[in-house]
C-alpha cells in the first residue's frame, strides 16, 4: 500500500475537551518514548502545581484552564524537548495569573525552570500593535534578547501560541484577526528561523484561516473536490519510484504528501493563477540512510523522469541558515503533470521537522545544566540579529531590516569566492553584499567587481554558483550612501551605516546639533528644560551612548531620529513635573472649558486621593462606570483622566510613566452617582449575522430606557457580526442587567466591553 497523506492532521494534537488525566497520560507516555531516564517526578510535580493553580480557572472554550498548559507540554514532548522545558510548559501561566512567585518556583523546581518561566512570562506581557512602531520595535528587541539567554524561552512560547491558534474560534472576530496577523508577522517567521517547520506549517495555515477564511475555505474544498484523482496520481509516483529504489539496491522510504494551504496560496499569488492551474500541490519524499544513497536516489529518478531546467536545488552542499538539508527536484511525469521530489536522510528529516529543538540537548555537568556549545554555533543568525540591532536605534528601520531578515518567502543565491568557499545571501544581492559578507573592510575598499572572470556593474543581481572577485583600493573613499538603496542584507546596511558613523563623526555632530535644535524650536520647546543631565543619562541608557555627542552623531547620520530624543526628554520632565505638582499647578495648567467641566463633575463624579477631593474628567477609551476599579492619570494641560484599572492604555503603559497614576474612587458621600448622574458606556457585540439582527438590538437597548449615541456595524466574510454600541447608563449593575438581555437575543455570540486601546 502506498503512503499518500492527505488527510491534514495537526502536529502534537489532541482531541477537544479531554479531560486533564487524559492529556497528563498521554504527555507521560510521549516523554518516556525519547527521555533516556525513568524519573518523570519533576513533570508530576509541575503538573500537580499548575492544577492547584490554575483551579477554578477557565477558557473561553469552557473547558478548565489546566487543559493549556497540559497541551503546551504534549507540543514540547513531541518536540522531545528535555524534562525542564516540559514542566516549564506546564508552568508558564502560573506567575501571570495566580499567586505563585518566581521565586516560588525557583525554590520548588530549580534555577533552570524557573529562569524559562519568568522568561515566558515576561513575553506573554509583550503587546503587539502593527501601528504602534515603537512599541512593537521594542517588544521584540526584548524577545530576541530571551531568545539570546535561553531558546527553550521562544520554543515553549511557540508551542503556547500553537495551542492558543488551535482555539481561536473561541475569541471574537477582531482578536481572531489581531492575534493571527501577529502570528504569521513574527512567530511563524521565528519557527522558520530555528527550523521548526512542524510548528511554522500549521501557524501559517491556522493564521490563513481566519485572515483569508475564504480563500482558505475554498482550497480546502477544491483540495478535496480532486482528492481521488490526485490521489491515485501520487499513489501511482510513490510506486514506481519505491519500486525503482528496491531494484537498485537502495534502502528508502518513499511518501506523498500534500503541500499545506498556506503553500499553495503563496503559489498563486506570486504566480497569478488560479488552484486549477498548480499542479504540483503534493511533494513526495525520498528517505534513506547516507548522504551517498541521497544523490544516488537521485540520478535514479532523473533517469525515471524529465527534470525540469532550473528546479533543482542541492541544500545538502549548501545546507539553509536554519541547518534544513535536502535535494528538491522538479520533474515531469508519463501524464505530462509536474511534481515535487524531495530526498533526504532520516536525520535531516528529523531536523527539517523539528529544527533547533532536534538538536538542542542538554547535557550534565558537574556544575548543572549547561548547553553544547556546537549547538549555540547553529544560532549564529541571532546573534547577527542581536550585533546590528544596536547599530539600530531607528525603530521602523530595525522593523523593515527585521522583517527582511526573518523573511521566510524571499529565496537565497548561494555564490562563491575565487577561493571556492560559499556565501549565502539573500535574492537578487549584488557584488556589495559579497564584498561585506566576505569582510567589513572588503566592503569598504570596494571600487568594483568581477563575476565569473568579467567585470559587471556593482548593482548587479547574483545568480546562483557565481564566482565573484572584489577588485579594493586602499585608495578608496569608502562606501557611498547610495549603496544603501542597491544592497539587499542586512548585514552590508549595518556595515555601511557603521562606516558613515565612524568617518564622518565630526560631521553628523554638527547635522545633529542642528536637527535637534531646529526640532525643538519647530515644536515650541524650551532646549534648557528639558536638557538636564539625568535625562540624558537615561536616553543615552536607552539607545545605548555613552556620551551625548553619540546621540547627536547618530541622529546626524539617520540612525535616530531627533523627535525620539527630544519626546523621550519631554516625557521625562513631565514625569518629574507630574510628580511634585501640587493642586494649584495642575488647576493652573488646565484651560477654561475643562475648569468648568470639573466644576460639573464634582458633584457625583470621582475623588482624586492627595489632590484635595478634585474631581476630572473621564477617559473615553475605556469609558469608567460607577462600580469599576478606577484609577486616575495626570495628564498634561487636560489635567486627571480617570480610567478603568483593566483598560488597554493602563496595563500597556510604560514603567517611566507609572509614576503619573493616582489612586482614585467614585464619590460616595453624594449619593448621586448611581441615580442622577449618566455616563457614556460601550460595548461590542458578537453575533451571527442575520435578518432583522440590529432591529432586535436596537428594541432591547430602547426597552431598557438607555439613551443610544452611536451604533456602528462591521460584517465579516464569515457572516459574523461585530456591532460597537455606545450609550447613556448609571452604573455597572444597570449595564450588567442590559448586556444580560442582549446576550438572550438570538444569533449573539459574545459580548464584551472595550477596553480602550
Amino acid at each position: 500500500m502506498s503512503d499518500v497523506i492527505l488527510d491534514r492532521g495537526h502536529f502534537g494534537s489532541i482531541a477537544e475537551f479531554q479531560e486533564p488525566e487524559q492529556l497528563y497520560k498521554e504527555l507521560i507516555d510521549k516523554v518516556r518514548k525519547y527521555h533516556p531516564s525513568d524519573d518523570i517526578s519533576m513533570i508530576e510535580k509541575a503538573y500537580n502545581e499548575a492544577l492547584r493553580a490554575h483551579e477554578g480557572q477557565m477558557r473561553k472554550s469552557g473547558e478548565p484552564y489546566i487543559i493549556h498548559p497540559l497541551c503546551v507540554a504534549i507540543i514540547l514532548a513531541d518536540l522531545e524537548m528535555d524534562k525542564e522545558t516540559i514542566a516549564a510548559g506546564l508552568l508558564h501561566d502560573v506567575v501571570e495569573d495566580t499567586g505563585k512567585t518566581s521565586e516560588d518556583i525557583e525554590q520548588e523546581f530549580g534555577e533552570d525552570v524557573a529562569a524559562l518561566v519568568d522568561g515566558v512570562t515576561k513575553l506573554n506581557k509583550l503587546q503587539y500593535h502593527g501601528d504602534k512602531v515603537e512599541f512593537q520595535a521594542d517588544n521584540l528587541r526584548k524577545m530576541f534578547l530571551a531568545m539570546a539567554k535561553d531558546i527553550r524561552v521562544i520554543i515553549i512560547k511557540l508551542a503556547d501560541r500553537l495551542h492558543n491558534m488551535r482555539t481561536l474560534k473561541y475569541q471574537p472576530v477582531e482578536k481572531q484577526r489581531e492575534i493571527a496577523k501577529e502570528t504569521l508577522d513574527i512567530y511563524s517567521p521565528i519557527a522558520q528561523r530555528l527550523g521548526i517547520s512542524k510548528i511554522k506549517v500549521e501557524l501559517d495555515d491556522q493564521s490563513l484561516k481566519y485572515l483569508r477564511s475564504d480563500v482558505y475555505e475554498d482550497l480546502k474544498e477544491k483540495i478535496a473536490q480532486k482528492r481521488s484523482e490526485r490521489e491515485a496520481f501520487v499513489a501511482g509516483i510513490v510506486n514506481e519510484v519505491r519500486k525503482h529504489m528496491e531494484d537498485a539496491g537502495i534502502k528508502a522510504h518513499v511518501d506523498g504528501r500534500v503541500k499545506h494551504f498556506f503553500s499553495i496560496y503563496k503559489k498563486m499569488v506570486n504566480q497569478g493563477k488560479s488552484i486549477d492551474q498548480i499542479y504540483d500541490l503534493f511533494a513526495v519524499r525520498i528517505y534513506v540512510d547516507t548522504v551517498k544513497d541521497c544523490y544516488a536516489a537521485l540520478g535514479i529518478i532523473h533517469e525515471m523522469y524529465r527534470p525540469i531546467p532550473g528546479r533543482f536545488k542541492d541544500y545538502i552542499a549548501t545546507p539553509k541558515d536554519n541547518m534544513y538539508q535536502s535535494l528538491h527536484t522538479t520533474l515531469i511525469g508519463s501524464s505530462g503533470i509536474p511534481f515535487e521530489i524531495q530526498i533526504r536522510t532520516y536525520d535531516m528529516h528529523k531536523t527539517a521537522e523539528y529544527g533547533i529543538a532536534a538538536h538542542w540537548r542538554y547535557k550534565e555537568a558537574a556544575d548543572g545544566m549547561t548547553p553544547d556549545m556546537q549547538e549555540e554555533e547553529k544560532l549564529a543568525w541571532l546573534r547577527q540579529i542581536l550585533e546590528w540591532q544596536q547599530d539600530m536605534s531607528d525603530n521602523e528601520e530595525f522593523l523593515q531590516s527585521l522583517k527582511a531578515d526573518l523573511n521566510l518567502f524571499s529565496d537565497q543565491v548561494y555564490c562563491f569566492t575565487p577561493t571556492g568557499d560559499v556565501k549565502t545571501l539573500p535574492a537578487d544581492s549584488t557584488p556589495i553584499d559579497f564584498a561585506y559578507a566576505v569582510h567589513s573592510a572588503v566592503g569598504n575598499r570596494m571600487i568594483g567587481a568581477k563575476v565569473n572572470g568579467k567585470l559587471v556593474p556593482i548593482d548587479y543581481k547574483m545568480q546562483n554558483g557565481d564566482r565573484v572577485e572584489i577588485i579594493t583600493s586602499q585608495n578608496s573613499k569608502g562606501p557611498s550612501r547610495d549603496w544603501l538603496n542597491i544592497v539587499k542584507s542586512t548585514q552590508a546596511k549595518s556595515k555601511i551605516n557603521q562606516w558613515f558613523k565612524h568617518e564622518l563623526r565630526e560631521d553628523n555632530i554638527v547635522r545633529g546639533k542642528e536637527a535637534y535644535a531646529d526640532y525643538c524650536k519647530a515644536h515650541g520647546i524650551n532646549i534648557k528644560k528639558i536638557a538636564k543631565q539625568e535625562y540624558m543619562d537615561e536616553v543615552m541608557q536607552k539607545y545605548g551612548f555613552k556620551e551625548w555627542d553619540a546621540v547627536y552623531a547618530a541622529i546626524g547620520h539617520g540612525g535616530l531620529k531627533e523627535g525620539q530624543v527630544v519626546n523621550r526628554m519631554v516625557e521625562l520632565y513631565d514625569r518629574d513635573h507630574a510628580a511634585k505638582a501640587t493642586d494649584a499647578d495642575i488647576l493652573n495648567e488646565l484651560d477654561e472649558k475643562t475648569r468648568q467641566s470639573i466644576k460639573r463633575k464634582r458633584n457625583g463624579g470621582i475623588v482624586v486621593r492627595g489632590v484635595h477631593d478634585v474631581s476630572v474628567r473621564f477617559s473615553k477609551c475605556c469609558s469608567p462606570l460607577p462600580g469599576d476599579e478606577i484609577v486616575g492619570f495626570v495628564t498634561r494641560g487636560k489635567g486627571i483622566s480617570i480610567h478603568r484599572t483593566d483598560c488597554r492604555n493602563i496595563i500597556g503603559m510604560p514603567d517611566s510613566d507609572k509614576n503619573r497614576l493616582i489612586e482614585a474612587e467614585w464619590d460616595k458621600e453624594s449619593g448621586r452617582s448611581s441615580t442622577d448622574e449618566k455616563y457614556s458606556a460601550e460595548l461590542n457585540i458578537y453575533a451571527n449575522n442575520r435578518s432583522g439582527l440590529l432591529v432586535d438590538i436596537s428594541r432591547e437597548l430602547t426597552d431598557s430606557g438607555v439613551d443610544i449615541m452611536g451604533l456602528n456595524t462591521r460584517i465579516s466574510k464569515q457572516g459574523v457580526a461585530t456591532i460597537t454600541t455606545s450609550f447613556e447608563i448609571h452604573n455597572t449593575e444597570e449595564l450588567k442587567t442590559i448586556t444580560g438581555r442582549l446576550r438572550s437575543i438570538p444569533s449573539v455570540i459574545d459580548i464584551e466591553r472595550t477596553v480602550g486601546g
